[in-house]
């Protein structure tokens, strides 16, 4: 259980063997869970503060507030709008150019705002390839299953909002469980 596992005190190899399963909804039907594997040894400081914010449940029941189909889900905002931080303030952007760690379909990054130092809580999973995004968001991360609930949350219909991007059915992170690979 993700309760179990304290991520401060793991180091960059340790946490190379956690998984996150994602357990999702769209308009309160469960459309499966994602399971992500993490790259600390290229964001650190990135990997191990979303376990902690995924260890302690954080992300219990917040929602995707941001869909655009064939780019990319966005969630983690505690406000539900985009503008929300986390209790944990502000890391430091780990940006890569790496080609295993581009921003491919299934990769998981944080989210900012204009400063590159200005993550929080907020990530994106990317639905399909983004690789103009390498250098200026840190990916940390990949979906290793469950893309028929990435695929389910890209396909809600969106209205309103930036971008047009505002999902009009609920799409909620059920519960993320934090587990050692087995």
């Amino acid at each position: 259980m993700s309760d179990k596992i304290a991520c401060d005190e793991l180091d960059e190899q340790e946490l190379a063997e956690l998984l996150v399963d994602v357990e999702v909804t769209v308009g309160g039907r469960d459309v499966g869970t994602m399971t992500f594997e993490f790259w600390p040894q290229a964001a650190p400081e990135t990997v191990r503060n979303f376990l902690r914010y995924a260890a302690e449940g954080f992300y219990d029941g917040l929602g995707f507030h941001r869909v655009i189909p064939g780019f990319m889900i966005q969630g983690g905002c505690p406000q539900g709008t985009g503008t929300g931080s986390g209790p944990r303030g502000r890391i430091r952007g780990e940006f890569g150019r790496e080609p295993e760690r581009s921003h491919k379909r299934g990769v998981i990054s944080m989210a900012r705002a204009q400063d590159p130092d200005s993550a929080s809580c907020q990530f994106f999973i990317c639905h399909g390839d983004a690789e103009f995004l390498d250098g200026q968001y840190a990916s940390f991360g990949a979906l290793i299953a469950g893309e028929e609930a990435l695929d389910a949350v890209a396909a809600v219909p969106t209205g309103g909002g930036g971008e047009n991007s505002t999902p009009l059915e609920r799409c909620e992170i059920r519960r993320m469980t934090v587990r050692r690979r087995s």
